[in-house]
């Protein structure tokens, strides 16, 4: 637990500070820190700062979908907003375009490392990526209901202010392989156990311990 949660923390930083350097780029965010930027514009809040409350507003919508948070779903909401905000308090925006499209591209390449930590951690999943995953387990598609739900943000973003442009379409086509690679790479899951065989009676108390069980999650 605690390589986990050092993982997890480390993850969450790294994505704070990888999203800030599609924002210091100013060449295009990915559809939710899109939405953020808008609503920072629109209201003058900072975006690390609706990073964290559309966070809290999204896990709202986890009690219908009876999704649990883990600590993971906590300091995700938390955290990558503060160091946004530290993060963009501290770093000038750069003004030369290769520097900034060099900018653009380490970000979007860490992002996918601070994936695959702080999804790899295995202490819950974002609060963003619980939604997703609360409707794919009501039986719907995960692919159409992430595409939905990213296209709605994206153009509710964009239509407050928000920057679309090249660092969009490149987040949009190297985010999935890059987490398809590094999500593996620093999952941490548990080691398997040994089988100990068992007697009839065993099995067969067991098998009704399983029974009962599923009949109280149903």
């Amino acid at each position: 637990m605690p390589r986990r949660l050092i993982q997890l923390l480390a993850g969450l930083v790294l994505y704070g500070i990888s999203d800030s350097m599609l924002l210091v780029a100013g060449l295009g965010l990915d559809p939710w820190d899109v939405l953020h930027q808008g609503l920072s514009r629109r209201t003058g809040i900072p975006v690390g700062t609706w990073v964290i409350i559309v966070g809290a507003l999204v896990m709202l919508l986890w009690i219908p979908l009876r999704q649990r948070p883990g600590v993971g779903t906590l300091c995700n909401v938390i955290l990558i907003g503060a160091v946004i905000d530290v993060a963009l308090a501290v770093v000038a925006p750069p003004h030369s375009l290769p520097v900034r499209a060099v900018v653009m591209v380490s970000g979007v390449v860490l992002n996918g490392v601070a994936t695959g930590l702080y999804i790899g951690a295995g202490l819950g999943p974002g609060p963003r990526d619980g939604i997703m995953t609360g409707f794919a387990a009501r039986g719907h598609s995960l692919r159409v209901v992430r595409t939905a739900i990213e296209a709605t943000v994206l153009l509710v973003g964009w239509l407050l202010g928000g920057t679309v442009g090249l660092g969009t379409v490149v987040y949009a086509a190297c985010i999935g392989p890059l987490a398809h690679i590094f999500v593996p790479l620093f999952s941490r899951s548990s080691p398997a156990r040994p089988r100990v065989s068992r007697s009839p009676a065993e099995s067969a108390s067991a098998r009704t311990a399983s029974a009962a069980s599923s009949r109280r999650r149903r």
